[in-house]
C-alpha cells in the first residue's frame, strides 16, 4: 500500500500520468521539428548543389574570359608594336621624302637655270645670225655700189683715153682687161653675193665645258684636284645643296675649300648655320688626313632614325635641319646640343650613353636591338644595346604594360640603363609616372630592374646613390652653357680649337673623367664592352708606381 501511495503521489504538483502525457506531446513535437528540419536540410542541400554547379559554371566562364582577355592583351601589344614600327617607318619615309624633295627642288632649280641658259644661248645665236644676215646684206649693197662706181670710173677713163690719145692702145687694152675682171656693177646681182668661210661677228658660244657637266667623282683622285662642278655635286650629296650657287661662284677646285679659313665659309659660301660649318670642316679634315672613320658612312637621315631608337624623337626636326650625321655625332659637344635645343640633363646623358654604344660597336648602324630576341636572361652586354622600344617590350614582359607608353620621348634605352650609375629603379619609376604610394608596384619594378642589370651593377648603383654629394636624376634638371671667366680669355689665343671642345662622349679615355655629369666609370660588368674602359685600370696601375 505504501508503494501504491508513492506512485500516485504528485511530483512537483504533477502526477506521473500527466508527466507522461506531457513528455509524449514533447516527443511528437520534437519528431515533427526533426522532420521539418530534415526537409529543410534536404532543401538546403539541393540549393548547395545548385550553387556548386553554378559556381563551377561561372568559374569556367571566368577562366575562358581571362584567356580571351590575355589574348586581347597580346593582340593589343602586337598591334601597338606594329603601330610603333609603322610610325617609325612613316617618320623615316617623311624625312626621306623631305630630303628627296629638297634634292628635287635643287634639281629643278638647276634644270630651270640650264633651260634659261639654253634659251639665252638660242637667243644669242638667233641674234648673231640676224646680225650676220643684216651685215651680209649691208656688205652686199656696199660692195655692189662700190663695184658700180668702179665701173663708171673705168668707163670714164676709157673715154678720156680714147679721145685724148690714139696711141695709147696699150693703156686702153689694160683698162679693158681690168673691165673683164668682173668689177662691173651690172654683172653682179645681190642674190649672187655669198659670205666667206669666216664670220667677223662670231663670238664665244654659251656652252658648258665638258667637265662642267660631269659630277662623277673618282675617290682615288685627291680632293684638292676636284673640279668646281665635282665639289658642287659633292655638296649636294652631302646635304649642303643650298650653298651650291655661291660655292660655284667662289670655288675653283677642291683646294679652295681645303685652304680656306672657317670665316671664309660664312663670307664666301653664306653658311651661317654653325653646325653646317662644322659638318663641312669635319669632312674637309677627313679629306686632309685621309683618315677612314666608320662614322662618316652614317648620313643625317640615319641619325633621325637613331633618335627614334634612343627614345628622343622630339629632336628630329632640329637634327635634320642641322644636317647632323654620324661623324658629327662623334664630335658632338655640349654647346652643339644646346644649339639643337636639347637642354634636359637626362637627355644629354641619354645621347652621351648612346654615342658611347656607337663607339663600342664601331658605329655599326644596326647595333641597336629593336625586337625581343630569344634571350631569357639577357646579360648587360645585351641590355646595353636595347633600343627604347625594346625597353618598353621588357616592361610588358614584367607585367607593367600599362606604364610602357610613358617611356616615349624619355630618352631611356639600354645604354642609359647600364652605363649611367645614377639611373636606378626609382628613376625609372619616376619616368613611368608610377605614384609613390604604390609601394608594392615600385617594389616589383625594383626587383625586375635588379634582375635586368645584374647584382654587380645594382650594388654599384646603390653605393653611388649612398655616396655623399649624390644628386639624383630628375626630369627638371637643365644643362646650361659654361661661362668663361675673365682669366680664361688670355689663354684662348694660345689654345687650339680642339682643346676647347667639350665633347659629349670623348673619344680618348682621358676625357671620360671630364664629361659633364659622367664623372665615374661604368661598373666592371660592362668594361669588357669598351677597349677604352679596359685600358683604364692598366693605365692607373702603370701610373701608380711611377708617382
Amino acid at each position: 500500500q505504501s508503494c501504491c501511495v508513492n506512485q500516485q503521489s504528485p511530483v512537483n504538483g504533477e502526477t506521473n500520468q500527466e508527466r507522461l502525457t506531457r513528455l509524449e506531446g514533447d516527443k511528437e513535437s520534437l519528431v515533427l521539428q526533426v522532420s521539418v528540419l530534415t526537409d529543410q536540410v534536404e532543401a538546403q542541400g539541393v540549393k548547395i548543389s545548385d550553387l556548386e554547379s553554378s559556381l563551377e559554371e561561372h568559374q569556367h566562364k571566368l577562366n575562358s574570359t581571362e584567356e580571351m582577355l590575355q589574348q586581347e592583351l597580346l593582340s593589343r601589344t602586337s598591334l601597338e608594336s606594329q603601330k610603333l614600327n609603322l610610325m617609325g617607318e612613316v617618320s623615316y619615309l617623311k624625312l626621306k621624302l623631305v630630303d628627296m624633295e629638297e634634292k628635287q627642288f635643287h634639281g629643278v632649280e638647276r634644270q630651270h637655270k640650264a633651260e634659261e641658259l639654253q634659251r639665252l644661248k638660242t637667243g644669242m645665236e638667233t641674234l648673231l645670225v640676224a646680225n650676220d644676215e643684216k651685215v651680209s646684206r649691208r656688205l652686199s649693197k656696199v660692195t655692189i655700189n662700190l663695184f658700180f662706181s668702179l665701173g663708171l670710173v673705168v668707163r670714164f677713163l676709157n673715154i678720156m683715153y680714147s679721145m685724148s690719145m690714139k696711141s695709147n692702145t696699150v693703156l686702153s687694152s689694160r683698162i679693158r682687161r681690168t673691165q673683164s675682171g668682173g668689177l662691173q656693177g651690172e654683172d653682179l646681182e645681190p642674190n649672187q653675193f655669198r659670205r666667206g668661210g669666216l664670220r667677223a661677228t662670231a663670238g664665244p658660244r654659251l656652252t658648258r665645258t665638258p667637265e662642267s657637266g660631269s659630277t662623277v667623282r673618282d675617290m682615288n683622285t685627291p680632293f684638292s684636284q676636284w673640279t668646281r662642278e665635282q665639289v658642287c655635286g659633292w655638296l649636294e650629296d652631302y646635304g649642303l645643296g643650298q650653298y651650291v650657287n655661291l660655292t660655284r661662284q667662289w670655288v675653283d677646285s677642291g683646294q679652295t675649300l681645303l685652304s680656306a679659313r672657317p670665316q671664309d665659309f660664312e663670307k664666301e659660301m653664306g653658311i651661317n648655320h654653325p653646325l653646317h660649318r662644322k659638318k663641312l670642316q669635319l669632312a674637309l679634315r677627313g679629306f686632309s688626313t685621309k683618315a677612314l672613320e666608320k662614322s662618316s658612312e652614317l648620313d643625317h637621315i640615319w641619325v633621325t632614325r637613331w633618335l627614334d631608337d634612343i627614345g628622343l624623337p622630339q629632336y628630329k626636326d632640329q637634327f635634320h635641319e642641322g644636317r647632323v650625321d654620324g661623324r658629327m655625332l662623334q664630335y658632338l659637344t655640349v654647346n652643339d646640343l644646346l644649339f639643337l635645343k636639347v637642354t634636359s640633363q637626362l637627355h644629354h646623358l641619354s645621347i652621351k650613353c648612346a654615342i658611347h654604344v656607337l663607339h663600342v660597336n664601331k658605329f655599326n648602324p644596326h647595333c641597336l636591338r629593336r625586337r625581343p630576341g630569344e634571350e631569357r636572361n639577357p646579360s648587360p652586354s645585351e641590355v646595353i644595346q636595347w633600343s627604347n622600344h625594346r625597353v618598353m617590350e621588357w616592361l610588358r614582359a614584367v607585367d607593367l604594360a600599362e606604364y610602357a607608353p610613358n617611356l616615349r620621348g624619355s630618352g631611356v634605352h639600354g645604354g642609359l640603363i647600364i652605363l649611367e650609375l645614377r639611373f636606378s629603379s626609382e628613376t625609372l619609376a619616376m619616368l613611368l609616372n608610377i605614384p609613390p604610394q604604390k609601394t608594392l608596384l615600385r617594389r616589383h619594378l625594383a626587383t625586375a630592374f635588379t634582375a635586368l642589370v645584374g647584382t654587380q651593377a645594382s650594388l654599384e648603383k646603390r653605393e653611388y646613390a649612398n655616396a655623399t654629394g649624390h644628386a639624383p636624376l630628375t626630369t627638371a634638371a637643365k644643362v646650361r652653357p659654361k661661362k668663361l671667366g675673365f682669366t680664361h680669355f688670355s689663354h684662348l689665343r694660345k689654345r687650339r680649337p680642339d682643346d676647347l671642345a667639350d665633347y659629349i662622349c670623348p673619344i680618348d679615355s682621358g676625357g671620360l673623367s671630364a664629361m659633364n655629369g659622367f664623372s665615374h666609370l661604368p661598373y666592371a660588368g660592362v668594361r669588357g664592352l669598351s677597349p677604352i674602359l679596359d685600358r683604364e685600370p692598366e693605365r692607373r696601375e702603370q701610373v701608380g708606381p711611377k708617382s
